[in-house]
């Protein structure tokens, strides 16, 4: 009985798809999350009768044979590339990104990481930093003494003085973009890793090379779209639900043949 398996592997594939879901719908207010889709393909096929066979001493073919699927296996959790809005926070080093490219910094590690969280702080140091405190690259220092930040379109920093009419750069932060993005490995954190699939980055200034651009004093909102979620979350579970009727009318089937006397 074919129906059981075959019933089990689709349960398997609504069962992961509402995980992938809930993933979603639990970063709602992550800062520049963008929501993944689960993606799935068929297993290989049975071929009981080969399309093309010769079924007849005449030389009849059969036009289509008899292929029997074996249910469906997961493909890909893909990442869908979007431009989350923009909320004004009016934060001295609060940058969204207007387009494509990542922040880079660096990790514990030493390698590099990269996201697309601009909720950045200072350390102690004044070294600009992460949430999480992983410095972004290039290192840019912020004076103590400095009164206010400007932080323009193409990442320049301009620090301002009480001792001072005009503003000091401080330096320039870059953006960081990837041949196939959607092949980045996420390692939790709003932060991500380049692997072969994603290409080597590409560094350069804002606004160049189709990188977009900063805003300063806003944060990029989660792209997660809830009532799609939700009518997602639905049809897998009845997606679900289906798939467990089957295997009910197959074990139905099953008990009526033992019976059979």
């Amino acid at each position: 009985m074919r129906a059981l398996k075959i019933a089990a592997t689709g349960m398997s594939a609504q069962q992961m798809r509402v995980e992938v879901i809930s993933n979603n719908l639990s970063n709602m207010s992550t800062t520049g999350y963008n929501a993944r889709r689960a993606e799935f393909a068929d297993l290989h096929y049975q071929q009981l009768a080969r399309a093309g066979t010769v079924s007849a001493a005449d030389g009849t073919m059969l036009p289509t044979g008899v292929q029997l699927g074996l249910g469906a296996r997961p493909a890909a959790v893909t990442m869908k590339l979007a431009q989350g809005a923009l909320s004004q926070t009016g934060g001295d080093l609060d940058l969204a990104i207007e387009g494509r490219g990542y922040f880079e910094v660096t990790l514990p590690s030493g390698l590099a990481g990269y996201t697309r969280d601009g909720a950045l702080k200072r350390d102690g140091e004044g070294l600009i930093v992460t949430s999480d405190g992983l410095p972004v690259a290039p290192e840019i220092v912020i004076p103590d003494d400095a009164t206010s930040l400007s932080i323009n379109a193409e990442g320049e920093i301009y620090a301002y003085f009480n001792d001072a009419v005009e503003a000091q750069l401080l330096g320039q932060l870059t953006l960081v973009g990837f041949t196939n993005p959607k092949g980045l490995e996420a390692i939790g954190g709003n932060l991500f890793t380049e692997t072969e699939a994603s290409g080597p980055p590409i560094q350069t200034t804002a606004g160049q090379d189709g990188l977009g651009t900063f805003r300063h004093g806003y944060l990029e909102d989660s792209s997660v779209d809830p009532v799609y979620e939700i009518t997602e979350l639905i049809e897998a579970q009845r997606g679900y639900e289906l798939n467990s009727k089957v295997i009910s009318a197959a074990d139905q089937m099953l008990g009526a043949t033992v019976q059979v006397r």
